[in-house]
């Protein structure tokens, strides 16, 4: 290899690689955790050192320059080789200190996390822990996150995933709903119910709808894709919603509302990177997890 002919270093390549995939310099400076000017610095540097023109500004728009396409698949390489190594030189670490993310839903992280991390502090008081909120399934492999919570399976080969239980899901109100309003006794006898929804699109009826639960859009006066605020709209009295029997039990004064209604699965899955899984550190804190989730 003629080492003298690279001129670059990474945290150039990744500059520019960041600059891509968030679509802006501000968006590549606030992933990087950088400033705007220092990003700017790198990719120019990068220009320079490979001598020719990486994106141009069409108004306020950052675009690639044909030599910018060209490169752009060999630097997505670089990346990739980039999160393997990191990978890798985690997985040889037997130390049982460092910093873990584990990524969970909001209501998850809210409700349930808490004590099991309480747990995790007496017997590995050496680890910090990150906990990254998210509904969305975090991209392990870009290490968005060592472990994750997911309530689907994952598909991708190089993950771990041990269903750890399947939780069971009941509709609930709290007391002062059921004093306005009223419980309603069946699945028939929604028509007056109010409901508090995740998101605004259909699918949460349709969802409802295919396991009984017929409801129109005018019984969803609340709405929040935050569970944990959905969760505790329920609480406060302002509507009838979903939880898990484990979201549920945080809450003793919520009540279980038709008893008819099916209850609908959840299983919770615990998944880390195959390469990741001989850490010892990451290998503890997903047992300690499977211990408190089970």
């Amino acid at each position: 290899m003629d080492w003298r002919s690279v001129s670059y270093d990474w945290n150039q390549v990744r500059a520019f690689l960041a600059t891509v995939e968030e679509g802006s310099l501000s968006a590549a400076a606030r992933a990087l955790g950088l400033t705007q000017p220092t990003l700017g610095r790198q990719v120019a540097g990068l220009e320079a050192a490979l001598g020719v023109t990486l994106f141009e500004r069409i108004g306020k728009t950052l675009v690639l320059t044909a030599p910018g396409m060209e490169l752009l698949e060999q630097t997505r390489a670089m990346g990739e080789a980039a999160s393997r190594l990191s990978l890798a030189a985690t997985g040889q670490s037997t130390s049982i200190e460092g910093h873990v993310r584990i990524s969970a839903s909001d209501s998850y992280a809210a409700h349930i996390l808490p004590p099991i991390l309480v747990d995790l502090a007496r017997r590995a008081p050496g680890i910090n822990v990150e906990i990254v909120v998210s509904n969305q399934i975090s991209d392990l492999r870009r290490r968005e996150a060592d472990i994750a919570i997911r309530h689907v399976r994952p598909s991708e080969p190089e993950l771990i995933a041990k269903l750890i239980r399947t939780a069971l899901a009941h509709c609930y109100a709290a007391p002062a709903y059921i004093r306005r309003v009223g419980a309603p006794a069946s699945l028939s006898d929604v028509a007056g119910a109010q409901f508090i929804g995740i998101d605004q699109s259909p699918r949460m009826i349709d969802y409802l709808a295919a396991h009984g639960l017929h409801l129109a859009p005018r019984q969803f006066r609340y709405f929040s894709e935050n569970t944990a605020v959905a969760w505790e709209m329920v609480r406060q009295g302002l509507g009838i919603g979903l939880a898990s029997e484990d979201i549920a039990a945080q809450s003793e004064e919520v009540i279980r509302v038709l008893p008819d209604f099916p209850p609908i699965p959840v299983p919770i899955w615990l998944v880390t990177h195959r390469e990741l899984h001989t850490s010892a550190r990451i290998r503890l804190v997903f047992d300690v997890l499977a211990e408190g989730l089970r």
